[in-house]
């Protein structure tokens, strides 16, 4: 099981596949995501335990210099996590739907990280910057209540450092809306 992730965003992609390559090289680590972003940015997600993703993401930015533009290391990190990044959410009925969107792919893990673990929620998918302009969202669902403390939870980390664009929460979503959500 997963349970500490770090991530470097860069905003060239050639200095990207070159910081994934010492990131790997560097520690004892997973890679998880290393490809292209919009618009023309770069992100390399790894995971490991807490000493070998300090070490990775250092020597990540060592490499990266200049080019990083956004980073995260990430202890503990909610059960859900992982596959709301990768879509691979299996998901019930839905009284609710809430959603979250960021300038930075970074601000959106740790705002679903935070929003998972204030209430009994679902996430559905953290979407990172792939065909969206280099933003990034989070949608999950559950009880209205729920949704509203999650959506709470995490936009506040947005709102903290200046990356939240916008929150939603749909009490009683039509069916429709749902489905095209997964």
């Amino acid at each position: 099981m997963i349970r500490t992730i770090g991530l470097l965003e860069l905003n060239s992609i050639a200095k990207g596949i070159e910081t994934a390559d010492a990131m790997i090289k560097a520690a004892e680590v997973e890679l998880i995501l290393s490809n292209s972003i919009c618009p023309g940015k770069y992100i390399v997600l790894i995971s490991g335990d807490v000493g070998a993703v300090k070490s990775s993401v250092e020597a990540g930015k060592e490499v990266g210099r200049q080019y990083v533009v956004d980073e995260l290391i990430l202890p503990s990190i909610h059960p859900q996590l992982i596959n709301a990044i990768n879509g691979a959410t299996q998901i019930g009925e839905v009284n609710a739907i809430g959603a979250m969107e960021f300038f930075s792919v970074a601000t959106s893990i740790v705002a679903a990280d935070a929003a998972a673990k204030a209430a009994l929620i679902n996430l559905i998918e953290i979407r990172l910057g792939f065909a969206i302009g280099g933003k990034s969202f989070v949608t999950l669902s559950g009880d209205v209540s729920a949704v509203k403390e999650a959506v709470e939870a995490g936009s506040m980390i947005g709102k903290d450092n200046g990356m939240l664009i916008s929150k939603v929460v749909i009490p009683s979503p039509r069916k429709e809306l749902f489905e095209k959500l997964l």
